[in-house]
């Protein structure tokens, strides 16, 4: 079965010989506060850095997930107001689970085929909180970064979070545009499900210390004495730690990643744009996503395509919400070749 599901999904082909290394080399019983630990949380950080571009004087943290992080963000670098900008259903979960936490929290939808405009956003409180999604997972749109980095140029007192789950690791994102970035590795850093990667600014750090919050094993000021030893406040997925340090080990930098992304999402796009029954779900190109790739038709003939499609070996990902008869996506992360991407094509080619 080819997986094209867009999280969990389809993992570098070379996990299992690094799973048996990792067995071989004792590292699923070291110990997360000995040496050999802090060697491959310092590699592995290092790597993150040198191969997605993540400036120097960030800090990156593993967390157990990106859903850790919408807990670790509005419980330690929230004061007061956040404002949640969104138009698919995990930016809204985002802000969901922050009015949990945090009352105030102030949701601003947006339309699937409506690119953000920046000079329409620009806030006035002095330590406030700016939430967006850069890939929408649900729907298969994304905000481009100039449009992020214009954003918070506009807004320089906030702090501006950004959701990269389905894009890190997949395309080239300009972390300097914003101040905190997550994502989980089960989408473009093809990993098995279970870490989270946290990545802040030098602003983000002084705002969690101005707050000081300390009440969680997650606080943020937490994780930071712990990273100044290269190390977690909690047992991490240690496992999961050296998988990512052999991926990115071996992975090109992120403008050659990029590059073959793109290039695919154009395929895909162009395929699309000749087919008679099924379309691009978005209409406006501007906003589409690169790595989600989102495809409609009418239910009778996706239920046809998605029971056809398994019995192939082709699994794709299930329409989101209210559009999950109608819909299915499909995954453009590194880990899928291109001979299984033109096998897909060569499948849905008739539709």
């Amino acid at each position: 079965m080819i997986s094209f599901y867009p999280g969990p999904s389809r993992v570098h082909r070379e996990i299992p010989a690094y799973v048996r290394d990792a067995y071989a080399q004792g590292i699923m019983s070291i110990n997360h506060r000995s040496d050999a630990f802090v060697d491959m949380s310092k590699r592995t950080i290092g790597l993150l850095k040198a191969k997605l571009g993540i400036p120097k004087n960030y800090t990156v943290f593993f967390t157990s997930s990106a859903t850790e992080c919408w807990e670790i963000i509005a419980q330690s670098l929230v004061t007061d107001k956040s404002y949640h900008l969104y138009n698919g259903s995990f930016g809204q979960k985002w802000f969901d689970y922050t009015k949990r936490i945090r009352p105030l929290a102030e949701p601003m939808p947006f339309h699937v085929n409506e690119p953000l405009d920046p000079t329409r956003l620009i806030f006035d409180l002095k330590d406030g909180l700016l939430c967006l999604t850069h890939n929408e997972t649900s729907n298969g749109t994304q905000v481009h970064n100039r449009i992020i980095k214009a954003i918070k140029r506009n807004n320089p007192s906030y702090l501006v979070a950004v959701d990269a789950t389905s894009s890190m690791a997949g395309v080239q994102l300009d972390f300097k545009s914003a101040d905190i970035w997550y994502a989980s590795v089960q989408k473009c850093f093809g990993l098995p499900a279970g870490l989270g990667i946290l990545v802040c600014s030098p602003q983000t750090l002084e705002r969690a210390q101005a707050i000081g919050e300390r009440t969680h094993y997650n606080s943020l000021l937490f994780m930071m004495d712990m990273m100044e030893k290269w190390q977690t406040p909690f047992t991490p997925n240690v496992l999961s730690i050296y998988l990512l340090m052999r991926v990115m080990e071996a992975a090109p930098p992120i403008k050659e990643v990029h590059e073959t992304t793109v290039d695919r999402y154009e395929q895909w796009r162009d395929f699309l744009k000749k087919r008679k029954t099924i379309q691009h779900f978005v209409e406006a190109e501007a906003v589409h996503s690169h790595t989600v790739v989102p495809v409609r038709a009418e239910p009778k003939v996706m239920d046809t395509i998605k029971k056809s499609a398994r019995k192939a070996g082709l699994l794709l990902g299930e329409g989101y919400g209210d559009f999950k008869a109608s819909s299915f996506r499909i995954a453009n992360f590194p880990a899928l070749t291109q001979k299984e991407v033109r096998t897909l094509m060569t499948f849905l080619q008739d539709y």
